[in-house]
């Protein structure tokens, strides 16, 4: 038997990358899993199929998260089909251009914001009065450790993953009493989409600044988020847990 056996989860982004890692392992211990997705149905439905396979009940939800009607409507349909939510993972996100502030454009600002930050509020809002309600049950959301180091030249990303942090910390806060736990989980370097292309454009110093030298695998997101949303991580909420190769020490 699985650490959340018979337990149902919404994981939006979960069709590729960090999401689609998340979406599985969670299936591999025992959850029945709704995967979000934007444009790439194709993705999702291979996602959906992986987890069927492994014996659990999933299905693709589409849904852009930056919009609020849609995201309510998605987590509308999500309890109609699965009766409850017992996991809720913010993961949707998109990375920033490489540009100085100075050079962003005002709507790339917002766009990213409205995903990664945007997108992460949406989706608590619409689904933790849920959770309260029952008096049970667990929100994962997904950051990064980018917003710890702040580098330069992605100043649109570090400040909303900045935002989910803060938003993790108060939302615990709130849902603390009804037994409900929030917490983040800020990953480093992971090869995916997004991580090969920050490998290619930062060339080897990107590696060789993990003490552990090489980057991870979207598994490994997705065991962490395996680990806070089970009986585990019972006395554990409203942490940012950093799996980074200990990048962010």
């Amino acid at each position: 038997m699985g650490k959340l056996e018979d337990k149902f989860a919404l994981v939006t982004g979960g069709s590729r990358g960090i999401g689609r890692g998340i979406a599985i392992e969670l299936a591999r211990e025992g959850t029945h899993v709704a995967v979000n997705y934007r444009r790439d149905e194709a993705a999702a439905r291979a996602t959906v199929e992986e987890i069927e396979r492994l014996g659990r009940r999933a299905f693709a939800v589409q849904a852009d998260v930056a919009e609020w009607p849609a995201v309510s409507s998605m987590v509308a349909e999500v309890l109609d089909r699965f009766g409850r939510l017992d996991v809720v993972v913010a993961n949707s996100g998109v990375a920033s251009r490489a540009q100085a502030v100075w050079d962003v454009d005002v709507d790339h600002w917002h766009r990213v914001i409205a995903v990664d930050l945007h997108g992460a509020f949406y989706t608590c809002k619409a689904s933790a009065k849920h959770l309260v309600d029952r008096g049970s049950g667990v929100i994962v959301l997904i950051s990064s450790v980018g917003a710890d180091m702040c580098g330069p030249y992605g100043s649109p990303y570090f400040v909303a993953k900045a935002g989910v942090n803060a938003l993790t910390k108060a939302l615990a806060k709130e849902c603390a009493p009804a037994g409900v736990r929030v917490n983040c989980v800020a990953p480093g370097l992971i090869r995916t989409d997004m991580g090969d292309r920050l490998m290619e454009f930062h060339g080897d110093a990107l590696v060789s600044s993990i003490p552990l030298g090489h980057a991870g695998q979207p598994e490994d997101i997705g065991r962490a988020v395996v680990y806070l949303a089970s009986d585990d991580a019972r006395f554990i909420t409203g942490k940012i847990l950093r799996v980074d190769g200990g990048a962010w020490m």
